[in-house]
């Protein structure tokens, strides 16, 4: 295996434990960022790239050469333009990797797509929080009207739990003991759905050096 990948979205609360995973299996990364200042790691397998995913061109050409990229891109939760930013710059991202010829592309998405009965997902439980109900409900968008009609590229949206680290903001902690899943949100015993953020890491790159799942989603949880 040709182990080097693109990371877009290397700095975010995602990606950098994406970031951490990967060099810590010996993966060549290159990491494309809207603030290369915002990487503090120092790697020799590390490249970090000044890249506004919005400039397809641009990105288009950070991508070429690489059979393999993992976006974790996220226009900011705080961005109140983080519905229309998603819906623009997602198409743009999946538009540059297929014409850079990248070979597979995987996403980091998100839970509001997932069903928590048959007909109802997530988003409209009417449980998500109002500040955060544009990114989940553009996210969701362009999976369901985007991703899934895509063919030209081996793509996977990779959903995490209703809750994707600690409740106080922290990632929380590797266990390597977690369930995957199909469409359906993951809960436990006691209808709770959540995961670290370093497991999420660890299975989005096992995904990478051992692909299961191909123009799909998949999920997980404790």
């Amino acid at each position: 295996m040709d182990k080097k990948v693109v990371l877009i979205g290397a700095s975010g609360f995602v990606g950098k434990a994406i970031l951490q995973e990967l060099l810590a299996r010996g993966w060549q990364v290159k990491a494309l960022v809207r603030d290369p200042q915002k990487i503090l790691l120092k790697n020799p397998a590390l490249t970090v790239e000044k890249v506004d995913v919005s400039d397809e061109k641009q990105l288009a050409a950070a991508l070429r050469g690489y059979a393999d990229v993992i976006s974790a891109y996220n226009p900011g939760w705080k961005n109140p333009k983080i519905y229309e930013d998603t819906l623009t710059n997602y198409p743009k991202i999946l538009a540059a990797a297929k014409v850079a010829h990248v070979k597979r592309l995987l996403i980091v998405g998100g839970a509001g797509s997932l069903f928590v009965a048959s007909g109802l997902r997530v988003m409209d439980t009417g449980k998500v929080p109002e500040a955060i109900l544009p990114g989940v409900r553009s996210l969701a968008e362009f999976y369901l009207g985007t991703l899934t009609r895509e063919d030209g590229i081996d793509w996977v949206f990779f959903s995490p739990a209703g809750v994707l680290g600690n409740a106080d903001g922290s990632p929380g902690v590797r266990t390597g003991k977690y369930r995957l899943g199909k469409d359906d949100l993951i809960v436990d015993a006691e209808g709770n759905s959540t995961i670290s953020v370093e497991d999420y890491a660890k299975a989005m790159v096992d995904e990478l050096e051992s692909p299961a799942h191909h123009k799909e989603r998949f999920t997980i949880g404790y």
